[in-house]
């Protein structure tokens, strides 16, 4: 979820992504109220992805991060924490990245509506005669 968010409110420098936490991280819509269960779901789903980078103590995240050469333990541990993460949002699976963006826009919406909106301010007979 996070990772769809930043690639959509980041800015880039070249191909590289310029990450900003009052930009991207404060702004990210967290879930409204993940449940005891789910949180336990995700916790036990991220030392899952821990243990399988445990496998393989030579190597570098970049070497396990690696595309074209990432263990298939570690790809699965974190499909297992994605479905976690994303049952904190909502019971159903999103299809595509471009559901998964469209609900947070959506979720960030309903939690800023009103933070933005001006107070019309009243004028007085006093402060409006004193520009004469």
């Amino acid at each position: 979820m996070h990772m769809t968010w930043m690639r959509y409110t980041c800015g880039r420098l070249e191909s590289r992504y310029s990450y900003s936490n009052t930009i991207v991280y404060n702004n990210f819509p967290w879930p409204e109220a993940p449940t005891d269960k789910q949180v336990k779901a995700i916790e036990t789903a991220s030392q899952k992805v821990l243990d399988a980078r445990l496998q393989y103590p030579g190597s570098s995240l970049a070497d396990l991060y690696d595309p074209l050469t990432m263990p298939s333990v570690l790809v699965k541990a974190h499909q297992e924490l994605d479905k976690a993460v994303d049952l904190c949002y909502r019971p159903q699976a999103f299809i595509s990245e471009a559901k998964r963006i469209e609900y947070l826009f959506e979720l960030y919406e309903r939690y800023t509506t009103g933070l933005f909106a001006k107070e019309k301010v009243k004028k007085s007979k006093q402060s409006s005669l004193s520009g004469i």
